[in-house]
């Protein structure tokens, strides 16, 4: 489980959008 506690940082945003394309794409396959 991945704890994010500042959701309005833009390095920290980027990061969750990523690793959350990961996961669908690991999904996905």
């Amino acid at each position: 489980m991945i704890l994010v506690l500042d959701n309005y940082d833009s390095f920290t945003y980027n990061l969750v959008q990523y690793l959350g394309e990961l996961g669908a794409e690991l999904q996905v396959s």
